[in-house]
């Protein structure tokens, strides 16, 4: 067969529509990627020798470039994600220096450039629309923190950063992965998984089998426990043996940290470049060139508000440790209470005074019967109706589902993949909500049409055992709730623009906002009770429940608050203040700031930062702050439809359909703050946010 005969049935090459993924290999991502790359190429030459000022000689075939490409690449980073192999690995490490130059090229094309701030200046700009205008100052902005403005041995240094940059983050997160597999315990006596609840006993049985003993049982073992979070959580929080939650204890927080997969070296050569390249582009440092396109005006407004919050959470958490001690010593726990050990006592202490576990409620909340509750929310709130569409298209493993949104009419408005249950052996962790499609109005052949947003919601969470459905604990329905908040803002949004269409174009610390309010629905009584009934009996959930749902919520808020501000400080002061290569290491920097952002310093073996993907190998650099900034947009939001009164269910649809027609529809079209008001009618506040949080009387 010739080589073009096979391109031409590449499937990494169709370039629009869903992702095949049944006929994806990792083979067609070489060639493809290759292929594409020199179409493109030669389309931006043939674009920058003819550049016109306007909106349709433009942005428009920059936005179709830029599809093309994200579609393919895209793809191959969905599957890097969730059906991680040696050999996607592989191709993907082969192709991704090519990608980024092709990005680097594009984001630094002079001539696109002076296109764009031609259009600005030019007569056509008053006839813009303000989805338009922010496009184009976007685009402006985005090339100027390319490097647009700078020339010769300046130009090529950050163009030789950003390749390193990209390398270093895909090894991060590998070195990470790979750590996260590597460690394993294997109990065999049921002495070692005393205290266990039989959903992790299941599942450390179903690991077992993986591993080869074919026989494991979850009533006999053997049993194997991992890092993977669906089985160290539990453990943490439920195995009486303190030994063996202090040996899984150090092993997580000591991810990544030694040997091959030291990421240690990564994080400083990481930090050093950063801040090089923030300085070649006329930053004092990395944090201000991460606020230069963000919702925070500057990193000493982002500081004033975590000063704000820790003042009031260092307080409350001091005290959670000190009831957690005391309470411990109350059952006999006489030495001094270890890191491994806060997880344990927090839980028996949770059951006591709220007398129930996490465990208890698992039944109640299998997968199908909470999606009826989520998809029974969205209709309730923004008037639109979810169906199950799957089959009508293909997916990368046989448990992923596919959903379709319909308007009020009845229209199709948009679609989503859910690949709900943790996969460690494939599939990275945590959860996550990425585009497959975005929205935009299309002219193909002189016909106007309007393509539809496709989402993908990524979980992980207990995957369907032994014949009984996912059976899931409450914070992994937040999880889905908040996923979906983000696939909302995708479906959504009503922006023809692909460039601002739903997450695009939104400001960094305004994009948790949607998700983050969902989450409050949780603990919303209708929408709990809707979804919340027993897998085998298809009773609701007792009553008595739901009031200790309510009140476990802020069960030691104040030490969770404390410790997402260790986070999000230690990522600000390590990107704004601290000097790569100086006297005082990464390590130091987390010890100092540990002095005021929790009340159990870390240990010395603790090298968490090692795990810190977020900032060291996601989006999140100088930017952690943005979950908390972002949950003073959403509590402030949620407030909205507490005044408007949770029970008035007419009330309740009004104030839904404002929030879909401004924080779901307007998308990144207007500047977060005004996207708020247009809400709100006002500027955020913190004051709902710490009241949800229990830190401050109602």
């Amino acid at each position: 067969m010739s080589a073009s005969a096979t391109l031409t049935q590449n499937p990494l090459l169709i370039g629009k529509g869903l992702p095949p993924f049944d006929a994806i290999k990792p083979e067609h991502v070489v060639p493809a990627i290759t292929q594409l790359l020199q179409e493109l190429e030669q389309e931006l030459v043939t674009l920058e020798a003819n550049v016109q000022p306007t909106w349709s000689s433009l942005v428009e075939p920059l936005d179709r470039l830029s599809d093309r490409m994200g579609w393919s690449w895209g793809i191959v980073g969905h599957l890097m994600g969730v059906r991680n192999s040696p050999e996607m690995r592989e191709a993907h490490e082969t192709m991704q220096p090519h990608v980024v130059q092709f990005w680097t090229k594009l984001g630094q094309s002079k001539p696109v450039y002076e296109g764009f701030k031609a259009l600005r200046d030019s007569d056509a700009w008053t006839n813009l629309e303000p989805a338009q205008k922010r496009i184009v100052e976007a685009a402006i902005r985005e090339a100027e923190l390319s490097g647009v403005g700078l020339e010769g041995a300046a130009k090529e240094r950050f163009n030789a950063i950003q390749m390193e940059m990209a390398e270093l983050s895909t090894q991060f997160s590998n070195h990470v992965l790979d750590a996260t597999k590597a460690f394993s315990m294997t109990l065999t006596t049921p002495e070692e998984v005393d205290g266990l609840p039989p959903s992790s006993l299941s599942l450390a049985a179903q690991a077992a089998r993986a591993a080869g003993e074919e026989n494991a049982t979850a009533e006999n073992g053997p049993w194997r426990i991992t890092l993977d979070f669906p089985s160290y959580g539990p453990f943490m929080q439920h195995s009486t043996r303190s030994d063996l939650r202090e040996k899984l204890y150090k092993a997580f927080v000591s991810r990544a940290s030694e040997g091959d997969l030291d990421n240690k070296p990564l994080i400083d050569r990481i930090l050093t470049l950063r801040k090089e390249q923030a300085q070649l582009l006329g930053f004092d440092n990395y944090a201000e060139l991460s606020l230069a396109s963000k919702m925070a005006p500057n990193v000493a407004a982002v500081e004033q508000l975590m000063e704000e919050l820790r003042q009031v959470s260092y307080d409350a958490a001091v005290k959670d440790l000190a009831d957690l001690k005391a309470y411990a010593a109350s059952k006999g726990e006489s030495g001094e209470l270890k890191h491994w050990d806060v997880s344990y006592w927090a839980e028996r202490q949770r059951e006591e005074k709220f007398a129930f576990n996490d465990e208890e409620l698992r039944p109640y909340f299998p997968l199908p019967q909470v999606l009826d509750g989520l998809f029974g929310l969205a209709k309730r709130l923004f008037g639109v109706t979810i169906t199950a569409a799957d089959g009508q298209a293909p997916v990368w493993h046989e448990d992923v589902r596919y959903f379709q949104i319909s308007d009020e009419s009845g229209e199709a408005i948009a679609y989503f993949y859910l690949d709900a249950y943790s996969r460690p052996a494939e599939k990275r962790g945590g959860a996550w909500m990425d585009d497959c499609v975005n929205r935009a109005k299309l002219t193909v052949e002189g016909k106007a049409s309007t393509r539809l947003p496709v989402a993908y919601l990524v979980c992980n969470q207990t995957p369907p055992i032994d014949g009984k459905p996912s059976l899931m604990n409450f914070r992994e329905v937040e999880t889905l709730f908040h996923e979906f908040g983000h696939g909302l803002q995708h479906m959504l949004t009503k922006v023809d623009h692909s460039g601002a269409a739903g997450i695009r174009n939104i400001e960094w610390d305004a994009v948790e906002l949607p998700s983050q309010f969902m989450e409050n629905w949780c603990y919303d009584r209708a929408t709990l009770f809707s979804m919340a009934k027993h897998y085998e009996t298809g009773e609701t959930l007792p009553e008595h429940y739901y009031d200790k749902l309510v009140s476990a919520r802020n069960y030691m808020s104040g030490s969770g608050m404390l410790r997402q501000l260790h986070f999000s400080l230690l990522d600000l002061v390590l990107h704004a203040h601290y000097q790569p290569g100086g006297s005082e290491t990464v390590q130091d920097v987390r010890q100092r700031l540990a002095e005021t952002t929790t009340v159990m310093p870390p240990l010395p073996e603790d090298d968490f930062l090692c795990a810190f993907g977020h900032i060291f190998a996601g989006g999140y650099a100088a930017g952690y702050y943005s979950y908390k900034w972002a949950e003073v947009l959403s509590a402030d939001a949620f407030a909205a439809f507490e005044e408007a009164g949770l029970e008035n269910s007419e009330a309740i649809a009004d104030t839904g359909k404002r929030f879909r027609e401004t924080v779901l529809a307007l998308g990144g079209s207007q500047h977060p703050m005004e996207v708020f008001k247009a809400f709100r009618g006002r500027e955020p506040s913190t004051e709902p946010l710490l009241r949800h949080s229990g830190l401050v009387a109602a």
